[in-house]
């Protein structure tokens, strides 16, 4: 497999993290269970099938109830409005042959093109649980992505596969979809403890498979996890879009910019998590988060599914319903590029400064694009633990200890806000997200103020808003 990197890239004898005595008992201490998340095993048997209803839920009333919230009106109405349900649920978003050709067909090719295509080699940071050891990843993302875009170019111009099947059998795929979830998420349950590499058990079989058995479960050079992260939901979220804007263009003669917005909107997101694949490395999901039912299922139906409900109402629905003055549109747009950039440069920067610390210089001149002025941090200044850890303290991370999660939630309230109140259903995205958010960002903060001590009060201290600048 060919390296387009230096051959000097990734020389064993340049400087690493120093995790010092203290910092390996509390790394020690993290890697053992001691808590349940989530509500424990009934708060996770909830989320694992209350999720997939809402999905269909949400779906249906999209659909075939013009973006209302329908319900039952009395105590008689129940039953006959659960039966309706079902119905829709059977017949609607049956999971077809066809349906499995398509999904399961992206699976394959994405696998197929993430082992063949030319790429470079990524050190990640030090994983405790490996003896600090650190993994190498196969960065081809950017050229996996785009060799997909020509195929489905092709295979939609020659009529072997039109793109408007994508939105046409939405319900369908949706369904292979959460198989997909459900089956890859207890099959690597299964496999992880027949290989004998599960690690931070609970003891609890249904919390361990949604929590994840195994950290880095890989097929030959392919990183499962980083490459289900990417390869995946952002595929998907991108070509619903693009089969939203085709669909268009059959029935009217012409695409809106609503639906040209969602194509910018999901093509910036999965370009930027494409051409910084090699910051990924660097992320707490890779070095710390185990590959459970959490991921796994939200990577394979829960992003791509019910991220893009603006997309499935403005497909199944009359322009004229959603449609914008000028000046709103100048506005979502200028939003959301200017969300994008302080989101793909606050990643940059933060991942850039923690390759720094292991001797890695950013190859900030790899053809990519865009790239962003300020995405690296020159002389940052930072607060040193006793761990051994740095934490940055420059950048847009001077302030707030979480500028990507504001950027990355005001995208997320840009592609609902793209159909106004036509219907309040595109909104589940960026409401749903926050609540991920803020429950992500406890997660992070009790860990590191487990992992770091008073040096996470002294950080604190430095960096007192969590969020939004002067306000939270």
């Amino acid at each position: 497999m060919a390296d387009s990197r230096p051959q000097s890239y990734g020389a064993v004898n340049r400087p690493k993290l120093v995790v010092t005595a203290e910092g390996k008992k509390l790394d020690e201490r993290l890697d053992q269970h001691e808590n349940y998340e989530f509500g424990g095993p009934f708060g996770v048997l909830a989320i694992m099938t209350g999720f997939p209803l809402l999905m269909y839920y949400l779906w249906i009333c999209l659909w075939f109830y013009d973006g209302k919230l329908v319900h039952p009106t009395s105590v008689d109405d129940i039953g006959p409005f659960l039966h309706q349900m079902w119905t829709h649920v059977c017949v609607d978003a049956y999971p077809t042959a066809y349906a499995w050709k398509v999904y399961s067909g992206n699976i394959f090719l994405q696998l197929f093109l993430a082992y063949v295509l030319p790429g470079f080699r990524q050190e990640g940071l030090p994983v405790p649980s490996l003896g600090y050891r650190t993994l190498t990843y196969y960065c081809n993302a950017l050229s996996a992505v785009y060799a997909t875009m020509v195929i489905a170019a092709g295979l939609h111009l020659s009529g072997l596969f039109r793109l408007t099947e994508i939105i046409d059998n939405y319900g369908h795929i949706m369904t292979v979809a959460m198989i997909w979830g459900f089956g890859v998420s207890f099959g690597m349950y299964f496999i992880a403890i027949g290989t004998g590499t599960q690690m931070r058990m609970s003891g609890n079989f249904l919390y361990d498979v949604f929590m994840g058995a195994s950290l880095n479960p890989r097929i030959a050079h392919i990183d499962l996890k980083m490459w289900a992260e990417v390869r995946i939901p952002w595929v998907i979220v991108f070509f619903t879009a693009v089969s939203g804007a085709c669909k268009q263009y059959e029935q009217y003669g012409y695409v809106t910019p609503n639906m040209a917005f969602m194509c910018l909107a999901t093509w910036l997101y999965l370009n930027a998590c494409c051409k910084a694949e090699e910051c990924i490395p660097q992320t707490w999901d890779m070095y710390h988060e185990k590959w459970g039912f959490m991921v796994i299922f939200w990577n394979f139906a829960g992003v791509p599914f019910s991220y893009v409900y603006s997309v499935v109402y403005m497909a199944s629905h009359d322009p004229s319903k959603y449609y914008f003055s000028t000046p709103v549109y100048v506005l979502l747009y200028t939003t959301l590029l200017l969300a994008y950039y302080c989101f793909d440069t606050a990643m940059a920067q933060k991942s850039h400064f923690k390759m720094q610390q292991q001797g890695i210089t950013p190859d900030k001149f790899r053809r990519a694009f865009p790239q962003l002025p300020w995405n690296t941090v020159e002389n940052p200044t930072y607060i040193q633990t006793a761990h051994g850890n740095k934490l940055l303290t420059s950048g847009f991370w001077a302030y707030s200890r979480k500028p990507n999660y504001v950027a990355d939630w005001i995208q997320s309230f840009t592609w609902g806000a793209i159909v106004g109140t036509a219907s309040i259903i595109p909104y589940f995205y960026s409401v749903f997200f926050i609540v991920v958010l803020i429950h992500r960002c406890g997660r992070d903060f009790e860990r590191c103020s487990r992992k770091y001590g008073e040096d996470w009060e002294r950080y604190c201290k430095a960096v007192p808003y969590k969020f939004i600048p002067y306000v939270y």
